[in-house]
C-alpha cells in the first residue's frame, strides 16, 4: 500500500490517514497489545517516510492506543484489569448522565432513530446470523447517536477517547458466551426508559449495561 499525499489536502492529512490504518489494525488484532511497532517496516510497506508515521504515532499516543517508550520506540498499548474498569467507570458516568439527557428530551424522530438502530441489533442477535462483530458495529454506533442526541461535544470527545481504549479489550467481551443475549437485553430495557421518558431508570440501566459489559470483558 502506497500512501500520496495530495496537494488539495492540508498538510496533516496524510498522518492522520495513517493514524486511521494502524488504529483499525490495533482494532482488529493486527497489532497486537504488547507488540513492537517496526516503524521502518510500516513505512515502506505504505510506501511514505517516516515522519507522518511518527506523527501518526504521537496521535495514537494520545489516545492511549500506543505507548511510547524511551530509546525503545513505539508499542500497542496492554489494557490491565485497572485501566479497564477505569474506562469502563467513566464510560459509565458519562453515558449514564447522556442518557438521562436523552430520556427527557429527545423527541419522537430522535427516539425513533435509536429504536431503528435497536431493531439492527435484534436482527444482527438472531442465532441463525449471529455475526458478533456486527453486532457490536451498530451496538457502538446506537451508543454514538445517543450522544449526538445528548448534544454536548466536550462528552463526546471523551467517550471517543475512552472507548478506544475499551475496543483493545473488546474481544473478551465477544467471546464470552451469552454476552450478546445479555446486551441486547439490557438495550431493550434502555428502549424502554427511553421510551417511557423516565431519565432516572434509563440512567440506573445505561450503569447496568456497563457494569454488565465489565464483567464480560475481564
Amino acid at each position: 500500500m502506497v500512501l500520496v499525499a495530495t496537494p488539495s489536502l492540508a498538510p496533516h492529512a496524510l498522518y492522520e490517514e495513517v493514524a486511521e490504518l494502524l488504529r483499525q489494525r490495533i482494532f482488529s488484532r493486527e497489532l497486537a497489545p504488547g507488540s513492537w511497532i517496526d516503524e521502518l517496516k510500516i513505512a515502506q510497506a505504505y510506501g511514505i517516510s517516516r515522519t507522518p508515521l511518527r506523527e501518526a504515532l504521537k496521535v495514537l499516543a494520545t489516545e492511549g492506543l500506543v505507548t511510547m517508550k524511551v530509546r525503545r520506540g513505539a508499542y500497542v498499548t496492554e489494557v490491565s484489569e485497572r485501566d479497564l474498569a477505569d474506562v469502563y467507570h467513566l464510560l459509565s458516568l458519562l453515558e449514564a448522565d447522556a442518557v438521562g439527557v436523552v430520556a427527557n428530551a429527545a423527541t419522537p424522530v430522535q427516539i425513533a432513530d435509536l429504536q431503528a438502530l435497536h431493531n439492527e441489533l435484534e436482527t444482527a442477535a438472531k442465532p441463525k446470523q449471529l455475526n458478533r462483530e456486527r453486532f457490536f458495529e451498530i451496538n457502538e454506533r446506537f451508543h454514538l447517536r445517543l450522544l449526538a442526541i445528548a448534544n454536548n461535544r466536550w462528552r463526546d470527545q471523551m467517550v471517543l477517547d475512552l472507548r478506544k481504549v475499551m475496543k483493545l479489550n473488546r474481544h473478551n467481551s465477544l467471546l464470552k458466551t451469552g454476552r450478546v443475549e445479555e446486551s441486547l437485553n439490557e438495550h431493550r430495557a434502555l428502549m424502554t426508559a427511553i421510551t417511557a421518558h423516565d431519565p432516572a431508570l434509563a440512567v440506573q440501566r445505561m450503569q447496568e449495561h456497563f457494569r454488565n459489559g465489565l464483567q464480560a470483558a475481564n
